[in-house]
């Protein structure tokens, strides 16, 4: 049982620095940083519109089809690293696959280009 715990020992140590180093961080950034905030600062920014009362509001429906086509393409690239690695064992095979793989994901891009889902107005 000893020898267990000693195998952990090191991601033990780890955690504590992270956590050590963290902690440090964030108590020099309140000591240093000048904290006087002002109407600029606190104004909304990241979704390109001011903040509404009533959260029940309709979205645009471009701002879930941009998120849906950003997870379709991210997943893409999840795909292709794998692929890439095994491609020696695959073979033909899966290259064929993968050719495939890509060839309906263009397809489906190039139809939502022609759909001009992608025209931000």
């Amino acid at each position: 049982m000893e020898a267990l715990l000693k195998e952990y020992l090191p991601i033990l140590i780890f955690i504590g620095v992270a956590v050590g180093l963290t902690l440090a961080l964030t108590i020099a950034s309140f000591i240093v940083a000048k904290q006087k905030p002002y109407s600029e600062k606190l104004s909304a920014y990241e979704c390109g519109f001011e903040a509404f009362d009533d959260a029940r509001g309709q979205f645009d429906v471009r701002f879930y089809l941009v998120a849906i086509l950003f997870i379709i393409f991210d997943l893409e690239v999840a795909f292709l690293f794998p692929w890439a690695i095994t491609l020696g064992d695959t073979q033909l095979f899966g290259f064929w696959s993968m050719v495939i793989f890509l060839g309906i994901l263009t397809i489906g891009f190039i139809y939502e280009w022609k759909k001009g889902a992608l025209e931000w107005e």
